[in-house]
């Protein structure tokens, strides 16, 4: 029995892991469809995240029969309840990276970034695709350390995220009302999924370690 359940665990990790393999290619294709007004790109990713969502489904009913049947203590219940945990803020970090694909497609054939913008949200796309890079590895090593590297990137993804809204109050803005929305929730989702990649590595540390600090994610995706 033990063997089994051995075996259904390392099952979870490795959908975690896929998971995450999919949030990075579709934050990274995200990015790329929003900077360079690529709607084919930017299908692709709104299309793709019913895959993240359906891994995200099996996977949490696998850990609730595992929960059920196998009755988990200790160390194997924190893997359990760290997994669900985990795998609903990687589906809302795929839902960001869909958010993002909906602008870019939405404005097309248009830039959804005025340029006064453009270099900043350039830098929030590379952080944001560092974050996910690193959540991925985080959850194929279970390194403390590189937890910690999580939450600078969402520093710099905070810091960034300030910066739009001193672009956007510069005298001379030249963006549209719509344009100006639309680096408003461009900025906030980028901002959102740094919060979510460090839930992830605290996550992490608290499976590690046992110790937890608490969260600053909010509600909502």
């Amino acid at each position: 029995m033990r063997e089994i359940f051995e075996a259904e665990l390392q099952q979870v990790g490795d959908d975690l892991i896929e998971m995450s393999r999919l949030v990075e290619a579709a934050i990274t294709k995200a990015g790329t469809a929003l900077l360079e007004s690529d709607h084919q790109l930017a299908q692709t990713v709104i299309e793709a995240d019913h895959a993240i969502d359906r891994l995200e489904s099996e996977l949490d009913e696998r850990c609730v029969h595992l929960l059920a049947q196998q009755a988990p203590v200790a160390t194997d219940l924190r893997v359990v309840i760290s997994a669900l945990r985990i795998s609903a803020t990687l589906e809302r970090m795929g839902d960001l990276a869909r958010h993002v694909a909906q602008v870019a497609r939405g404005r097309y054939p248009n830039q959804a970034v005025p340029g006064p913008a453009r270099e900043t949200f350039v830098k929030m796309n590379d952080a944001a695709v560092h974050v996910a890079q690193q959540v991925t590895a985080l959850l194929a090593t279970r390194d403390v350390a590189l937890a910690a590297e999580v939450e600078q990137d969402d520093d710099l993804l905070d810091a960034l995220h300030q910066d739009t809204f001193a672009a956007m109050l510069t005298p001379g803005w030249p963006g549209t009302p719509q344009q100006t929305i639309d680096v408003t929730l461009l900025g906030r989702y980028y901002e959102r999924f740094g919060d979510h990649g460090v839930s992830v590595a605290r996550r992490i540390t608290f499976l590690v370690t046992g110790d937890f600090e608490p969260e600053h994610v909010r509600s909502g995706a």
